[in-house]
């Protein structure tokens, strides 16, 4: 398949940096971008615990990825592609976990 996406960090040599992370895809029903959730642990100091936290992000998708709704996948930080996207898919990792 050819990749004619400006913004694809296979094809197109987007540079990827800082944070990397597998979340999981609820929505793809926007051009060209996914919303990905992602959940994580995060201490209460508080009361010394610690809490389930989950984020939605706004994810660009390049064109040689076939991503849905359910798939695992890696996504990494990016310089500024959007009012409101800084991550990219870089790997789908499969089916739901």
């Amino acid at each position: 398949m050819e990749c004619n996406d400006k913004n694809c960090p296979i094809h197109a040599g987007l540079k990827v940096r800082g944070n990397l992370f597998e979340a999981t895809v609820v929505s793809d029903k926007m051009t060209n971008s996914v919303v990905v959730e992602r959940h994580y642990l995060r201490k209460v100091p508080k009361y010394e615990r610690l809490e389930r936290s989950r984020s939605r992000l706004t994810v660009h998708k390049p064109a040689c990825m076939e991503v849905k709704v359910g798939d695992r996948v890696l996504v990494g930080e990016t310089r500024k592609l959007s009012k409101s996207k800084s991550f990219v898919v870089t790997k789908v990792l499969g089916g739901e976990k």
